[in-house]
């Protein structure tokens, strides 16, 4: 399983410059995760720096995705895990959200370098 985090998103749906590093992962073979939290980050800067008719579209385009929610208990596990790497709270979700589901994160963001599970694109 892969979860795409926001960044990559973002390049992939906004056809950014790094979006074809991301196209193997968004159009693989592989199941999609992704968290609720990204969303709100995908929505937010497509929407900032494209439009809001084009960040409706790009929301759209995750449909074949599973979404994960925010419980408490995901809450509690990205604490911790922001606490012990020093990740900001919607790095640490997505990062928790991955780690639950046993997926891979895919990220533009070195944030996540060095992250057990995690492939940083450069």
């Amino acid at each position: 399983m892969i979860l795409v985090d926001s960044s990559g998103w973002i390049e992939y749906l906004a056809d950014r410059p790094n979006a074809d590093r991301f196209a193997p992962y968004v159009e693989g073979d592989e199941p999609l995760l992704a968290s609720a939290i990204e969303i709100y980050e995908i929505y937010k800067v497509i929407r900032r720096d494209l439009s809001e008719e084009i960040a409706i579209e790009a929301i759209a385009a995750l449909s074949a995705v599973q979404i994960v929610p925010v419980d408490q208990s995901l809450a509690l596990e990205a604490a911790d895990l922001a606490l012990e790497h020093g990740l900001a709270m919607a790095d640490a979700l997505i990062y928790a959200t991955a780690r639950r589901h046993d997926a891979t994160v895919v990220t533009a963001d070195t944030d996540f370098e060095g992250l057990p599970g995690a492939v940083v694109l450069r």
